[in-house]
């Protein structure tokens, strides 16, 4: 099949994939890795055996636990930023997908609009053609 000039003919999502750079391609595999429940899980992990290690074991870091609410704070602080660059991205690429959906409607209603001019200019012609044939036969032409 040729392609149709005006047309989109690649695939968008492949185009923009292909077109992401390093910042870009690390904070969307951030932003999939802390929205999973692999990392919800193993987030508690880490909190209780913290936990059971400062009450049982050494206490490094003793009940309340200042260190940890440190460390989670800063975790937090970086979450915020990871999915505020996540978000700005998902609004490009839908602004961007929403052009690309504007671009192949736009083209495609141009061709139907053709299309709907030769069927015209065919029926037009067939019209013609059977008053031809009406006139030769010495009928009158059937306008229905």
């Amino acid at each position: 099949m040729t392609p149709v000039p005006g047309r989109p003919i690649e695939n968008w999502h492949e185009v923009q994939r292909e077109n992401l750079t390093r910042g870009e391609k690390a904070a969307d595999w951030l932003r999939n890795g802390m929205g999973s429940w692999f990392f919800v899980a193993g987030f508690g992990v880490v909190m209780i055996a913290w936990a059971i290690a400062n009450v049982v074991g050494v206490a490094w870091d003793p009940y309340p636990f200042i260190l940890l609410n440190l460390f989670l704070s800063m975790l937090a602080g970086l979450q915020g930023a990871i999915l505020l660059i996540a978000a700005k991205r998902q609004d490009a690429i839908a602004a961007a997908l929403a052009q690309h959906d504007y671009e192949t409607n736009t083209a495609a209603k141009r061709e139907i609009e053709e299309l709907m001019e030769i069927n015209r200019t065919q029926l037009a012609i067939l019209q013609e053609l059977r008053d031809r044939d009406a006139a030769l036969r010495g009928v009158t032409p059937n306008r229905g």
